[in-house]
C-alpha cells in the first residue's frame, strides 16, 4: 500500500500497533535514503447509519503552537469564525470535549459533519488571542474490540508493506508512530550495492572498447576517423536540379554542358584525343547560382554527386587537412565518373606564403596536398573537380595553371532577359493572378541577382497572404521589389514635424533635379517615409542594365546629389547630418571620375592607385593598398575631386533658386502624401499642381494617447554608415 493509504488506516485506528504477535516495523537500507513499513491491518469498520446518535464536540487548540497539525487534519477549506470572547458557546447544551487525535480519527471515519446545519465543522477564534476552539457534530460509534484466536492473532488482520523515501516522509513518519513502532537494524543490499560499485568499471571498459574499434576502422587515419573526409554524397532522388532550374546564365550552362556530355558518353570526347578539364572554377557574385548550377550538372549527367566545403578541411590537428583531401579523391576514384563539388575554395586555396600566415601552417598543407591528388588525376578515370568562389584575386596561381582548375566559368548578374527566365522559374512555385506581367518587373531590377529574385518572389507571397490575396498581383511583387532593394518601411519611427519637413525639403531638392536635368535615370519615386537604414530617400530605375557611366551622366548624379543639402538651407538657416550619405556619395564618385576613370583634363588618362576592390593582405604592404603616385601628384587629386564637387553644388544651387517654386510644390505634396511617383512629380513641374494624386491617402494620424508615450527619436545611429541608399540617395546602385 502507499504511504497515504497507510496514513488514512492509521488515523480510522486499523493498524495494529498494541499486540506483540503483530508488531509494526520499519526497516531501513543503508544504500539509498529507502525505507519499509511492515505490520498488520484490520478491515474498516462498517460505515455508521444515519440514525446513531450525535453530539456537539469542540477541541481546545493554540493556533500558533498548533498550526501544521491543525492544517494537516482540516486543510484549508475549514471555516474560521470569529467570537467575542473564548467562552461564547455556539450552540445550547453540553459539548463533548475531544482531542485533536479524536478529531483526526473522526474525520477519517467520517464521522464528522462538516456541513453539519445546527453546528458545522468550523474554528472560533478570538481577535488578540492565539486559542481557539474547534466545533463540530459528530457521530457516536462504538469501537468493535477486535477478537483474537487460539494463539493471540487479531481475526481477520491482512499484512500489509509501505515503501517510502526517509528524506521526505521520515519526519511525518517519525511524529505519527512515536514509540508504537520498532525500528530494525539496516539491511544491505548487495545487489544493488554490486552494481553501483561495479558501473564505474563497466563503462570506463566499454568505452575503451568503442575507441579501440573506431581505431581498427580507421586504418590508421587517427582516432575518430579525424582524417576521414567530409565530403557529403548527394543522391538526386529527391528535389533533383537540372539545367531547365536554372535560368539566367545560359552562356555558363552551354559551357558546362561539355561536362555533362563527357560524363554521359567520354568516348566521345577520347576517340578525337581531346579530354575534357580536370577542374572547373566557377567565378561569380553572391546569389548568382553557382552551387545551383553545379547541382544542375549532377542531376543532368545522372552520376554520383559529392558536396563539400573548403573550410571543411581545416581542423586544428595537423596533417587532418591533408588526410581528408586523400580520403576524398580516394571516395571519387570509387564512384567514378562522379563530380566533387567544392564550395569557398578560397577558405583552402589562398595564396601560399604571403601575409601573416606564414608557409608551413596546416592550410598550406592542405593546399598543397590539394595540387598533388589534382596532378594526379588521370582524365580517364572520370572524376570532374568543380569549385566555386567569389574571391578569385586571392587564390594560389598554382591552383589555376592547366591541369588544375584550368577553366573558369564567370556567372555574372543576369540581364533583363535572364532576370525575366529566373522569375519564371520562382514563380512556379506561387499562385500568380493572371495577366502579371513579370517583364515590368525584371526591367525593374537591374542588379539582382538569382537569389535576391527568388527572395522577391519569397516577400510578394508573403505579402499577399497577409493581405488576404487569393493569388499575387502585381502591386505585391512591387512593393517586394522596393523592399528588397530599399528596405522596408519604418513608420513606427518617430520622427519629429521638424525632422519630416527638413526630410521633404532634402528629397524635394533630389527630385527636382534629377526630372530637371538630362542624362540622368528615370526616376521611380520619392518619399519621405524612413525605409531600411535611412528616414527619406529619392529612389530611380534605369531603363535597362547598365554597364558603361559616361561622363556627361556622371557629372549629372554629381549635382542632383548635391541638391539635398542646398534644398535644406530654402526653409532654414541651418544644415544638418543629413546630407552626411550626399557627402560621402559624391565623394566616392569624383573619386572614380578622377583615379580610374580618366575624367579629369588635368591628370589625364592615368589611373592612380589600384582601384578599391577588396583587400588581400596576402599581397603588397600591411595595409593592403599601395600608393603609386607622388605626393604632389595627391595634391592635384583631392583638388580635382574638390573642383568636381563645387561645379556640380554651384550648378544646383543655381538650377533649385530658379525652380524653387517648384522645390516648395513637392516638398508640401510629400508632406501631404509622403509618397509621390514620377509621374505626380511630372505633374506638379509642368502644371504646377498634380492632376491625378496619389490614390493612396496619407496614413492617419498617431492617436493621442501614444503620442503620450515617450518613443526615441531619429538619431545619428538610425542613419546609414554602410554602402546603399542613404537619406537623399538618389539611388541605389545598378
Amino acid at each position: 500500500m502507499t504511504y497515504a493509504q497507510f496514513r488514512q488506516a492509521w488515523d480510522q485506528g486499523r493498524v495494529v500497533t498494541d499486540n506483540p504477535q503483530h508488531p509494526l516495523k520499519v526497516a531501513t537500507k543503508d544504500t539509498s535514503f529507502d525505507a519499509t513499513i511492515t505490520g498488520w491491518i484490520v478491515p474498516p469498520a462498517p460505515a455508521p447509519k444515519d440514525d446513531v446518535p450525535k453530539k456537539d464536540f469542540q477541541v481546545p487548540v493554540n493556533l500558533t503552537l498548533q498550526r501544521e497539525e491543525i492544517n494537516s487534519i482540516l486543510g484549508n477549506d475549514i471555516r474560521f469564525e470569529p467570537v467575542a470572547s473564548p467562552s461564547d458557546k455556539p450552540v445550547a447544551g453540553d459539548l463533548e470535549t475531544i482531542s485533536l487525535a479524536e478529531l483526526r480519527k473522526s474525520l477519517a471515519s467520517n464521522w464528522v459533519e462538516k456541513t453539519s446545519e445546527g453546528n458545522p465543522l468550523r474554528v472560533l477564534t478570538t481577535s488578540g488571542s492565539d486559542d481557539a476552539v474547534i466545533v463540530g457534530t459528530r457521530k457516536i460509534v462504538a469501537t468493535p474490540t477486535p477478537s483474537l484466536d487460539a494463539k493471540g492473532k487479531v481475526n481477520g488482520a491482512e499484512q500489509f508493506t509501505v515503501p517510502i523515501l526517509t528524506a521526505v516522509q521520515g519526519e511525518d513518519l517519525k511524529k505519527l508512530v512515536d514509540d508504537k513502532a520498532s525500528y530494525s537494524g539496516r539491511e544491505t543490499d548487495w545487489f544493488t550495492n554490486a552494481i553501483f560499485s561495479f558501473l564505474p568499471i563497466l563503462l570506463i571498459i566499454g568505452i575503451l572498447f568503442f575507441l579501440f574499434r573506431q581505431q581498427m576502422k580507421s586504418a590508421g587515419r587517427g582516432a575518430m576517423s579525424f582524417g576521414k573526409s567530409k565530403a557529403r554524397l548527394l543522391t538526386m532522388d529527391r528535389n533533383k536540379v537540372t539545367f531547365k532550374d536554372v535560368a539566367g546564365i545560359q552562356e555558363a550552362k552551354e559551357e558546362l554542358f561539355e561536362i555533362v556530355d563527357f560524363l554521359r558518353d567520354p568516348r566521345k570526347f577520347q576517340k578525337l584525343g581531346g579530354s575534357i578539364p580536370k577542374g572547373v572554377l566557377m567565378v561569380g557574385s553572391p546569389g548568382t547560382g553557382k552551387t545551383l548550377l553545379a547541382r544542375a550538372i549532377a542531376g543532368e549527367a545522372d552520376v554520383p554527386f559529392f558536396s563539400i566545403s573548403g573550410s571543411d578541411f581545416v581542423e586544428m590537428f595537423v596533417g587532418v587537412g591533408a588526410s581528408r583531401v586523400r580520403d576524398m579523391f580516394e571516395q571519387g576514384r570509387k564512384h567514378a565518373p562522379c563530380l566533387i563539388f567544392i564550395d569557398e575554395i578560397d577558405a583552402v586555396g589562398r595564396h601560399r606564403g604571403h601575409g601573416m600566415g606564414g608557409g608551413h601552417d596546416e592550410r598550406e598543407q592542405t593546399l598543397n596536398q590539394l595540387l598533388v591528388e589534382m596532378d594526379g588525376f588521370d582524365t580517364q578515370e572520370g572524376v570532374i573537380i568543380i569549385a566555386a568562389t567569389n574571391r578569385p584575386d586571392v587564390l594560389d596561381p598554382a591552383l589555376l595553371r592547366p591541369g588544375r582548375f584550368d577553366r573558369q566559368v564567370t556567372i555574372s548578374l543576369p540581364d533583363v532577359n535572364g532576370r525575366e527566365e529566373i522569375l519564371r522559374v520562382h514563380v512556379k512555385k506561387i499562385k500568380l493572378a493572371a495577366g502579371v506581367d513579370l517583364s515590368k518587373i525584371a526591367r525593374g531590377t537591374p542588379g539582382f541577382s538569382g537569389a535576391e529574385l527568388a527572395n522577391l518572389i519569397n516577400e510578394s507571397a508573403l505579402l499577399a497572404a497577409r493581405r488576404g490575396l487569393s493569388a499575387v498581383t502585381l502591386d505585391e511583387m512591387e512593393e517586394a521589389r522596393d523592399k528588397v532593394r530599399w528596405g522596408r518601411e519604418r513608420r513606427s519611427l518617430a520622427m519629429s514635424d521638424k525632422e519630416k519637413v527638413g526630410t521633404a525639403w532634402h528629397e524635394a531638392g533630389h527630385a527636382y533635379l534629377n526630372m530637371i536635368l538630362p542624362y540622368t535615370n528615370p526616376l521611380h519615386k520619392v518619399t519621405i517615409i524612413p525605409r531600411g537604414p535611412y528616414l527619406g530617400a529619392t529612389m530611380y530605375l534605369p531603363d535597362g542594365d547598365k554597364y558603361s557611366t559616361q561622363k556627361k551622366e556622371a557629372l549629372a548624379n554629381l549635382i542632383v546629389t548635391m541638391g539635398g543639402r542646398i534644398a535644406e538651407g530654402f526653409h532654414s538657416d541651418d544644415v544638418s547630418n543629413g546630407a552626411s550619405g550626399d557627402i560621402r556619395q559624391a565623394t566616392s564618385l569624383a573619386r572614380h571620375m578622377v583615379c580610374e576613370w580618366g575624367m579629369s583634363d588635368k591628370l589625364g588618362m592615368v589611373e592612380y592607385g589600384e582601384g578599391d576592390g577588396p583587400v588581400f593582405l596576402g599581397r603588397g604592404d600591411m595595409g593592403g593598398r599601395r600608393v603609386n603616385y607622388s605626393e604632389n601628384t595627391a595634391q592635384i587629386i583631392d583638388e580635382e575631386i574638390k573642383r568636381f564637387i563645387d561645379d556640380a553644388y554651384d550648378t544646383a544651387t543655381r538650377i533649385l533658386n530658379e525652380g524653387r517654386d517648384k522645390v516648395e510644390l513637392i516638398a508640401k505634396a510629400l508632406l501631404e502624401y509622403e509618397t509621390l511617383d514620377a509621374v505626380h512629380l511630372r505633374d506638379i513641374i509642368d502644371y504646377g499642381e498634380m492632376k491625378d494624386p496619389p490614390s493612396a491617402p496619407k496614413p492617419p494620424p498617431i492617436p493621442d494617447e501614444l503620442k503620450k508615450k515617450p518613443a526615441p527619436k531619429a538619431t545619428e545611429e538610425d542613419r546609414p554608415e554602410g554602402p546603399g541608399p542613404i537619406p537623399g540617395a538618389v539611388g541605389a546602385p545598378a
